[in-house]
């Protein structure tokens, strides 16, 4: 594992396997990865600290389910700016900082933030715009609201393409 010109370490089969195998379910034990993967379980416990270690993998979670804390209201919603020095960090930590805020974007576009929340009423979804709008440099929003999700999944490998997989293993 060798570091790339993006910091990251260059990335194996091997690697590209067993990171397809825990994206999936990281409560899969040694064992079976080493079963799969035709590696000893010392073998696999060193790629997956080494990919920890380099920023590959970056945290282990559970995926919950929003609806189960009755975050049935997903809102998306376009922030608009005062450009002045240091503003994308400034008012993109804010962003982030506020409460059902999920993703914050930086765009280039007609909007300068993208704003994704889940919230579980209209009450909390008034109290998000109006801290939004508070937020010095804000001059403008506008929302959307999901009426039905399609496709929600934050995993990496198990969206990519087989030619974008091939860009991954040709950076060697």
């Amino acid at each position: 594992m060798t570091d790339g010109d993006d910091g990251f370490p260059s990335l194996d089969e091997t690697d590209i396997a067993l990171l397809e195998y825990i994206e999936t379910d990281f409560d899969v034990n040694l064992e079976v990865l080493s079963n799969e993967l035709d590696l000893s379980k010392s073998a696999v416990h060193y790629r997956l600290n080494k990919l920890k270690e380099h920023g590959v993998i970056q945290g282990v979670s559970a995926d919950l389910n929003p609806l189960a804390f009755g975050l049935d209201m997903t809102m998306i919603t376009n922030v608009s700016v005062t450009h002045e020095s240091g503003y994308a960090e400034d008012i993109g930590e804010e962003l982030a900082s506020l409460p059902g805020v999920q993703q914050v974007y930086y765009t280039m576009g007609d909007a300068d933030f993208v704003v994704i929340a889940r919230l579980q009423n209209r009450e909390q979804v008034n109290g998000l715009i109006n801290a939004i709008v508070a937020i010095d440099g804000v001059n403008e929003t506008t929302s959307r609201f999901v009426m039905r999700e399609l496709k929600t999944d934050s995993r990496a490998l198990s969206n990519m393409s087989e030619a974008m997989h091939g860009e991954v293993l040709d950076d060697d």
